[in-house]
């Protein structure tokens, strides 16, 4: 779907995650999972993090999927709670791939999208 060399399927998987874990910050902490709004800026600020551009297609698709993924996700770890989601950031908001349940979600976005 993308047409940009640097957002390759590693890429995609670790920006899928990354918008999960957002999702599931959003549901620890009001109780409700992203608005379009919020996951848009979640997807930029990786994207500037990361050093990564792709089209709004490939943005727009992880986005669904990462609604689709989170409710397992949340179901899986019970990750409900601020305190349970500290771990899974090593700093500020860059995920810790050291951590199980990061490389275990990782792990879930990419079957998705192989699948897909």
């Amino acid at each position: 779907m993308s047409t940009l060399r640097n957002f390759d399927d590693d890429a995609r998987a670790a920006m899928l995650c990354y918008l999960v874990v957002a999702e599931l910050v959003a549901m620890a902490s009001t109780g409700e999972w992203l608005r379009t709004d919020h996951i848009v800026e979640s997807s930029r600020i990786w994207m500037s993090a990361n050093g990564v551009a792709c089209d709004w297609q490939d943005r727009v698709a992880l986005a669904g999927a990462a609604v689709l993924l989170a409710p397992d996700i949340l179901e899986a770890f019970k990750l409900t709670t601020g305190r349970s989601l500290t771990p899974l950031f090593s700093d500020g908001w860059m995920l810790d791939y050291q951590s199980p349940i990061v490389c275990e979600t990782h792990g879930v976005c990419a079957d998705y999208l192989a699948q897909t």
